[in-house]
């Protein structure tokens, strides 16, 4: 009776709880005395594929995924091999003189999908399969899973498919289990891959322990470890209990309230999801085993009903999952094991009893565990759309390690609408860390306030229970740093603009210089556009547009593009092609072309729409890297952009020179800027230096901000770095400049350029205008000394390259994007 118990507790019958057969359960010795003890378990971790998203792939061609383990920092292969596979779905397409079908590679325990055929840009293939990885070792160490895509030609042949799959994989991505999530986890987990394989993997992930058996002395462990087979094991196994089986040791207790605090936190998230998604469990059972309430009762009897859920409604937990910390660590570390007593064993509670709610306990937590599978099987796309959710909504604080936020405090109104000239119409942010010096560089202290959170992060250890992506995880120390500084403004009915409720529309008084052009309210359709189509209504159109820099390519923002299209999928972009190449042009110029790009697509959009239904509204948001943020500005003073303004909703502005290069401390920047005028006779660059009129006050760049170009977005988001040398730091954030304040030449023409900047961001028309500065520092210490480096190009670039930034940004403030 007793050896049955034993192999059911360790596994010794895997045939009994898998469908496919285990290798017998790993074990090693631990160093110390003959008192050391060792732990055995068994962990599932359950990797759900549900489909794979062409974002931004750019070869057609045969493609598959494959999954495998490992423990981390350890080259040891496959420490989890598969041991359940359910296919939800049949394919919807097979693959020609080859099996479509998943499989599995017994040489590195890894799982491959089926082969699929990506043919166009945002395909979508459905692969509702799910793998469950057996890891049978108590688990104290992370562990990665490992995804690699694998890729073959299309004009391949048949065998060679196979061969380019079996053997090349095109791209690998790791996502780390951390121990603390080994005791229970369910959590949504995109894959992304990299930014040359681009595409979207939805997944959930969900990790139980299932078994923990009974500790066994290393005395018997060292003959365990000589032993030739594994049935060998389980005779000095049994051994060692029936010598034991007057008293229970620490481990034993250890094993108990760990499997405990895995069932507990099992139930709690069968219970979320099943309030989530208004759906009920059925084979979840409200009683307590009697062997497992005695063993509660005799470790604690004052927290018996503690242990166990009652009636259906889980207990309180928080005590036990605070416990788990505690019992990984002493399994690492047996000097530190709890409960003690004399000779090292508990007086109160027998082995063999131990032993029973040991068994118990697996049972319940193996019946729990099958009913989730079955729930999740039924109801897999509700509850990824859940986790989903939750997942989205944890970002913010996941992340908050590398995002520093602070408030805006914004300078105050009088009673005419003049703002207080405040700290020269600075917007300074309310930090906890000390003011800077008057004499003190801004982009310099930025950057050094940066570089110190960076030390400190590297001297930080996470541990969490989240999944932690090794793009972000695997060295955090180089990841961008972002500052922060978040503020809503306030709407304030203003005199300059009225309701007309004759047509039902806001629009600009004739007395500004502007005819009145019939609008809708903020968001809806002009009239023109709302009467395309006809059926159902209710729709609602999301377009954003991508604007490069200069001499750029229309491409370049295709990372934040992605970015966006995850917040949003519906999402409609255009990916700017008007200037590509032409870059050099006057700003009105380059301003009339993106105008009449955006209106032509805007038109196609709705006529192309109307013929399923009418589009109820749309918002209009642009996304502008360098001089692509002037060219913006300028297109919205375009007459064909007039009707589209009141449908303004975000403006995400990257190392934008939204005032020009007055006061560029960047000399070898401003030396060679200087030559290309000269040599190209380039208009735009006159036009930021502020050299194509005699006087600033007629400049191009002073005229467009006494346009309102801002005041129309519902949300405008400034990102700068302070390493980005290209474009002057005060610019980029639309602030103070400390030179111009001495500069009694151009420091007032430059002061009232500002004035009416900030006018526009903090009187709002009709709407409550969300404004956020956000600093990104990079990290530049393995980069090499290069040209790019030298002139402060590399920082400006950075944010083409990466996306990191963007993914912090954008997620922090989803509702922005969509």
């Amino acid at each position: 009776m007793m050896l049955r118990r034993l192999k059911f507790l360790i596994g010794a019958d895997p045939k009994a709880s898998s469908p496919l057969a285990l290798p017998a359960p790993e074990s090693k010795c631990l160093d110390g005395d003959s008192s050391s003890l060792v732990p055995e378990a068994l962990h599932e971790i359950a990797v759900y594929i549900h489909r794979f998203h062409n974002l931004d792939l750019f070869q057609q061609g045969w493609y598959q995924l494959k999954v495998s383990m490992r423990w981390e920092g350890s080259d040891e292969v496959a420490p989890g091999f598969p041991a359940r596979v359910v296919q939800y779905e049949a394919p919807d397409s097979v693959l020609e003189d080859t099996a479509a079908v998943w499989k599995i590679n017994d040489a590195d325990h890894s799982f491959c999908t089926r082969p699929f055929r990506i043919k166009y840009a945002r395909q979508d293939v459905l692969l509702s399969v799910m793998v469950s990885f057996n890891l049978s070792r108590f688990l104290t160490s992370p562990v990665l899973l490992k995804f690699e895509l694998l890729y073959a030609p299309t004009h391949s042949d048949m065998n060679e498919v196979q061969y380019n799959l079996d053997n090349f994989p095109a791209s690998v991505h790791e996502i780390r289990v951390p121990p603390k999530a080994l005791l229970g986890l369910h959590s949504y987990c995109p894959l992304h891959f990299d930014t040359l394989h681009m595409v979207l993997v939805d997944m959930s992930v969900h990790v139980v322990l299932l078994k923990a058996a009974s500790s066994v002395s290393s005395q018997n462990f060292l003959s365990e470890c000589q032993a030739n087979s594994y049935s060998e094991f389980q005779s000095v196994t049994a051994q060692a209990i029936r010598n034991g089986e007057s008293g229970v040791d620490s481990m034993d207790i250890a094993l108990w309230k760990t499997l405990c605090a895995s069932r507990d936190t099992l139930l709690n998230e069968l219970h979320s999801l099943s309030r989530a998604i208004d759906k009920k469990i059925d084979e979840l059972d409200d009683t307590e085993d009697t062997s497992i309430q005695l063993v509660a009762k005799k470790l604690d009897g004052k927290k018996t009903e503690a242990w166990g859920f009652k009636n259906g409604m889980i207990m309180e937990m928080k005590s036990r999952l605070e416990e788990s910390a505690i019992v990984l660590r002493t399994v690492s570390e047996p000097e530190n094991w709890p409960y003690k007593t004399k000779g090292g064993q508990s007086s109160e509670l027998s082995r063999i009893e131990m032993l029973e709610g040991l068994q118990s306990l697996g049972s319940q937590l193996s019946s729990i565990w099958n009913a989730f599978l079955r729930f999740h099987r039924k109801y897999r796309i509700p509850i990824m759309e859940y986790l989903h959710k939750v997942w989205a909504e944890d970002r913010n604080m996941e992340w908050s390690l590398w995002l520093v936020h602070s408030e805006m405090d914004i300078p105050q109104h009088n009673s005419n609408n003049e703002v207080v000239e405040e700290n020269g119409w600075a917007i300074q942010a309310a930090r906890k860390t000390p003011m800077r010096k008057s004499h003190e560089d801004p982009a310099v202290a930025a950057a050094s306030r940066a570089d110190l959170h960076r030390k400190g992060i590297e001297q930080m250890k996470i541990n969490s229970t989240y999944l932690q992506d090794l793009q972000i995880y695997g060295k955090i120390a180089l990841v961008p740093i972002i500052s922060v500084e978040h503020h809503t403004v306030q709407c304030q009915k203003l005199s300059k603009v009225k309701e007309d409720t004759r047509f039902g529309f806001t629009g600009s008084l004739e007395q500004e210089g502007v005819s009145i052009t019939p609008m809708t309210s903020r968001g809806k359709l002009p009239p023109k556009l709302a009467d395309q189509g006809t059926g159902r209504s209710g729709r609602v159109l999301k377009v954003v547009v991508f604007v490069h820099g200069f001499q750029g390519h229309h491409l370049d923002l295709r990372l934040v593009r992605n970015q966006w299209l995850l917040i949003d999928p519906g999402a409609q972009c255009l990916m700017s092609e008007a200037n590509e190449d032409r870059t050099t042009c006057d700003f009105r110029e380059l301003g009339q072309r993106l105008a009449e790009e955006v209106a032509t697509f805007l038109k196609n959009k709705f006529i192309s729409g109307s013929r399923s239904a009418t589009y109820e509204s749309f918002k209009l948001s642009f996304v502008g890297h360098s001089i692509g943020n002037i060219i913006i500005r300028s297109a919205l003073t375009d007459a064909a952009m007039k009707p589209y303004l009141n449908n303004l909703y975000t403006f995400l502005s990257i190392s934008g020179p939204h005032l020009g290069y007055l006061y560029s401390t960047n000399t070898l920047f401003n030396s060679g800027l200087w030559l290309f005028k000269k040599l190209k006779g380039s208009p735009c660059m006159h036009q930021l230096t502020f050299t194509d009129e005699a006087e600033l006050q007629n400049s191009f760049l002073f005229k467009l901000s006494e346009e309102k170009t801002f005041e129309h977005f519902q949300n405008l988001i400034l990102v700068s770095s302070p390493q980005d040398r290209y474009v002057p730091y005060h610019s980029a954030r639309i602030e103070r400049c400390q030179a111009a304040t001495r500069d009694l030449k151009k420091g007032p023409a430059y002061t009232t350029m500002l004035k009416k900047c900030l006018d526009q961001i903090l009187l709002p028309d009709t709407n409550d205008r969300t404004f956020i500065r956000c600093d990104v520092n990079f990290d530049t210490s393995s980069q090499a000394r290069t040209l790019n480096n030298l002139i402060g190009r590399a920082a400006h670039i950075e944010f083409l390259e990466t996306d990191i930034f963007a993914r912090f940004i954008m997620w922090s403030f989803a509702q922005l994007f969509i």
